[in-house]
């Protein structure tokens, strides 16, 4: 991993900003970040499982479209467009999509494993 500070452009166009395909029907653009928080869009196709994994990150999302099963801390719930959650950091979770849509995910503080990066103290 490469040492820098890390940060996104000030502007984010959903049309111009590519796509990044991270699993089975699942893929996810990058909204906006910087080392204390990230955005990102993840698009899932109907079937499409995001394993359950815990992280030291804390994370809410948003549920912009679909319908999607998500566990947390071996809990589950249904939830729709609209709805959203919160996972505090180290707590086992995943979401199963049983109706294609997207999810917004914010992360404090960002995903170095996302962009591949370590992030500096200087």
């Amino acid at each position: 991993m490469k040492y820098q500070k890390i940060f996104s452009e000030p502007f984010f166009e959903s049309s111009k900003d590519k796509w990044e395909t991270v699993g089975d029907g699942i893929s996810r653009q990058f909204v906006g970040y910087d080392t204390q928080i990230m955005m990102v869009k993840v698009k899932f196709e109907t079937g499409a499982i995001g394993y359950l994994h815990d992280h030291f990150h804390a994370q809410t999302t948003y549920v912009v479209s679909g319908r999607f099963k998500v566990s947390i801390d071996g809990v589950e719930k249904i939830l729709k467009a609209g709805d959203g959650f919160y996972i505090a950091p180290n707590i086992s979770h995943g979401a199963e999509c049983m109706e294609a849509g997207m999810l917004i995910d914010v992360f404090s503080p960002m995903r170095e494993d996302f962009l591949n990066v370590k992030i500096s103290n200087n």
